[in-house]
């Protein structure tokens, strides 16, 4: 999947919990992990904004995208 999410970075930068994280956005652990290991297919605008909020950062900061094989401009 070529977008990187890097929530890791930012917790490791904040020294902050996957737990401590999830109950402080409201959602559960086990989604966070879904979203920070990169399976997830969406992400709500309401949850990349408390992200946001709870890790001090830019969208920027935890979703990037990177050019994979076969990912050819059309």
């Amino acid at each position: 999947m070529p977008i990187i999410v890097d929530i890791d970075v930012m917790l490791a930068r904040r020294k902050m919990s996957v737990g401590a994280l999830a109950d402080r956005v409201g959602i559960t652990p086990a989604n966070l992990a879904v979203l920070k290991n990169g399976r997830a297919k969406a992400v709500r605008f309401t949850t990349l904004e408390a992200l946001c909020e709870v890790l001090q950062c830019q969208p920027g900061d935890l979703l990037r995208w990177e050019p994979g094989d076969g990912d050819a401009a059309a």
